[in-house]
């Protein structure tokens, strides 16, 4: 029922439906939901708590009776909708269609609208405002902000600082993003604007570079670029992309989220493109969505709205890009026993499975070992594993022993998130695996090259 029906009258007062979080959302989205329960054993939330407002059908029922006045926003009821990892694993479960991440992300904008209303929320917080808005979308100031740690982990002086346990004296969250920082590598100079396809040419795409993906993991580019050249791809790089705006709009703050959209808009001149290509899940969902964003929020004209959604039709996940061209089979051995995890906004929101596996498969030598519970999110969520550090460690554990009973000695991973998440599991168990993209392994297999560890 909509608000102002006989059912949600039975509040004490009707409130300004601009008060009301959800209140612009489609209603008949919340009454797709038939209530059936096939999504509570694939919502990750569900299985570690057994809470039924931690599923979500439970989370749908909140969120349609706060719309209705049914119910008030309470801090509890804001608890559960919090601890939702947006990993969108019930949409895959859901036999009715229930579009749940176009449920749960605007109504998470609006409860921050209000929250900003009333002096608090994202953008009254610290972490929000100085390292998740102000620091993560930007790769210069990322790498920059890293100098010291690559100094110290070069002089391993790393190590003594955590022997001392100085770690333990940061903040919570400062904390655990020092547990999560990876061994570094150098920093690589810029890619060119355009890259050459090798032999005859088969398409011509533009690469989506990212923020933290290029900071911390810039390697992972330049084996994707290598890899689309090698199947004939020529590539642009635009240097005027930016953030893909996920960090903000995942965090209720819409409005930079459609300033980073519009100047990507403007970045990329998709004429004469077959396809933007995305390597970092995450991004790829987030960019996938920027019709369906624009329609949400309250910022973009009728123009731009209607560019956005042609422009959110251009991005491809490379390993979906690379399977539909038909790839050029590499002739490498790489001998290892690996497995394959798949990244919850790859296999869920963007419904990318058995691609990168079949491109795997093409590689001479390497073994592939099924992961149970492999769509099951590993707990990195964006930033989830530093606002929900509980329940994020504690999937953390649940899909590092899953790799683990694997007896792999690589796991696979397409999400830059999930990289981070799963290594810093490995690191502090004492493991010696190892986590690596979809795009490294293929690229070293067509140079014929082998990993080095």
């Amino acid at each position: 029922m909509k608000p102002g029906s006989a059912f949600s009258q039975t509040t004490t007062a009707d409130k300004d439906p601009a008060e009301i979080p959800g209140s612009e959302i489609p209603y008949e989205k919340f009454l797709d939901c038939i209530h059936c329960g096939l999504c509570t054993a694939a919502c990750p939330t569900y299985l570690e708590t057994g809470n039924e407002n931690d599923s979500p059908r439970g989370r749908i029922y909140l969120m349609r009776a706060v719309v209705d006045q049914r119910v008030e926003l309470s801090e509890s009821v804001r608890g559960h909708l919090d601890l939702c990892l947006d990993c969108r694993s019930c949409e895959t479960a859901c036999p009715s269609g229930v579009q749940y991440g176009r449920l749960i992300e605007p109504f998470r904008v609006d409860m921050q609208h209000l929250d900003a209303k009333e002096g608090r929320g994202a953008k009254n917080d610290w972490f929000h405002r100085w390292i998740l808005y102000r620091l993560f979308p930007y790769p210069n100031r990322i790498r920059l902000s890293l100098m010291p740690a690559r100094v110290m982990q070069f002089l391993k002086l790393d190590k003594l600082v955590d022997i001392l346990g100085i770690p333990q004296l940061l903040p919570q969250k400062l904390k655990r993003m020092h547990n999560l920082l990876p061994r570094l590598k150098p920093v690589e100079p810029a890619l060119p604007e355009v890259l050459p396809a090798q032999g005859t040419q088969r398409a011509r795409v533009a690469l989506f570079t990212g923020c933290v993906s290029e900071a911390m993991y810039s390697h992972v580019n330049r084996a994707t670029a290598r890899v689309l050249q090698a199947n004939g791809c020529e590539v642009i790089i635009p240097r005027s992309q930016v953030c893909c705006g996920a960090i903000h709009y995942h965090s209720g703050s819409d409005d930079e989220a459609l300033k980073f959209a519009l100047q990507n808009l403007a970045a990329f001149d998709q004429e004469g493109l077959d396809a933007i290509i995305v390597n970092v899940a995450g991004c790829g969902a987030m960019l996938k969505d920027y019709g369906h964003i624009a329609e949400e929020i309250s910022g973009p004209t009728a123009e731009q709205t209607a560019r956005l959604k042609q422009f959110a039709g251009k991005f491809k996940d490379v390993s979906e890009f690379l399977f539909e061209l038909g790839p050029i089979a590499p002739e490498g051995e790489i001998t290892l026993k690996a497995t394959y995890h798949d990244a919850c906004h790859l296999v869920h929101a963007q419904k990318v499975q058995n691609q990168p596996r079949k491109l795997l498969e093409l590689i001479p030598g390497l073994t592939l070992i099924p992961l149970n519970e492999s769509t099951i999110c590993c707990g990195a969520a964006g930033s989830y594993n530093l606002t929900q550090p509980e329940m994020a460690d504690q999937l953390g554990k649940r899909k590092l022993n899953n790799i683990l009973d694997t007896g792999a000695e690589v796991v696979i991973s397409g999400n830059v998130g999930c990289t981070l998440q799963i290594d810093s599991q490995i690191r502090q168990a004492r493991k010696p695996l190892h986590v690596l993209h979809p795009m490294e392994l293929l690229d070293l297999s067509y140079r014929k090259q082998k990993p080095v560890f």
